[in-house]
């Protein structure tokens, strides 16, 4: 009985995220490339059996933070069974005595989150030697600090530019498209758009210019579940939501990849109240707000 409670609670979620996807992408300005908004569904800590739920709604690209977890969920044999065209995007920070690890992951799609030449080149060259003689790249993303938090990982926004090239020319087993990041938490919408969405924007017209690329060939992953409609409205192409689609992370004390154990969190609420939820708090604080393109 619970499998189907869970059947329907993750269906509906899911499917009023879509929708809240596709109106978002209609509010977008004429002037931004019109590339369809990706749905990543944020599955970390969550079992496997949700996995294959959402993916039987319709849903093929999952996201996941910690390698260890993202290399057992997508060996699990009955994710492995039930949704062959699994799409993993990996998420979360990358050490480079990992990278094997991840590389080795089935169905790995994007790894969102290289944020220096040297990792890019770690990357590069483990999957020169794990692709074997198959001419397949890698597809990845530069995360970008735009908040300049200390607590956060990624790329000084000023280095962009010189990365990227560094990807392009020296890294050949790599497919560079576009730039990620997480930005900082807890933005009011109602002081205008978010300055690190805006950021990542005209880093990525910096990096077409400098490069000559079309700017809907160079992607922006930005926004997750609190903001993921305004980051879909100045540009976004890829947004990561979890908890409006699985319900609240409840991570396990003795987690190694917990990276601020907490003590054990209340039940969370279904994700069809969270979303409305979220979904009303947004829509009040975007009222007011102007929206600019680049």
């Amino acid at each position: 009985m619970w499998k189907v409670a869970m059947s329907e609670e993750i269906g509906k979620a899911l499917q009023s995220v879509l929708g809240r996807v596709t109106q978002a992408a209609a509010r977008r300005p004429k002037t931004l490339p019109s590339v369809p908004p990706r749905l990543v569904a944020v599955s970390k800590t969550k079992p496997p059996d949700m996995v294959v739920e959402a993916y039987r709604q319709g849903q093929r690209n999952f996201g996941e933070n910690y390698v260890n977890e993202l290399v057992d969920k997508a060996s699990d044999p009955l994710i492995l069974a039930s949704c062959p065209e699994i799409k993993w995007h990996f998420i979360g920070h990358l050490q480079k005595n990992n990278v094997n690890k991840l590389l080795g992951v089935p169905n790995l799609f994007l790894v969102e989150t290289v944020d220096s030449a040297k990792l890019a080149d770690k990357v590069n060259s483990s999957w020169q030697r794990i692709r074997g003689a198959s001419t397949q790249r890698l597809k990845v993303m530069l995360q970008i600090n735009t908040s300049g938090e200390q607590s956060k990982h990624g790329l000084p926004p000023a280095d962009t530019v010189d990365t990227v090239k560094h990807i392009v020319s020296q890294c050949s087993a790599l497919h560079f498209t576009g730039l990620m990041t997480i930005g900082r938490y807890g933005y009011d919408l109602s002081l205008g758009p978010n300055p690190d969405f805006q950021m990542l924007l005209s880093r990525r017209r910096e990096v077409c210019d400098s490069l000559a690329l079309p700017l809907e060939e160079v992607e922006l992953s930005m926004g997750m579940s609190t903001d993921f409609e305004h980051a879909i409205e100045v540009g976004a192409t890829n947004v990561r939501v979890g908890s409006i689609i699985f319900g609240n992370r409840e991570y396990p004390n003795s987690a190694a990849n917990t990276p601020n154990p907490s003590p054990a969190p209340s039940p969370a609420p279904s994700p069809e109240k969270t979303s409305k939820m979220v979904s009303e708090e947004a829509a009040k604080k975007m009222q007011h707000l102007t929206v600019s393109g680049q």
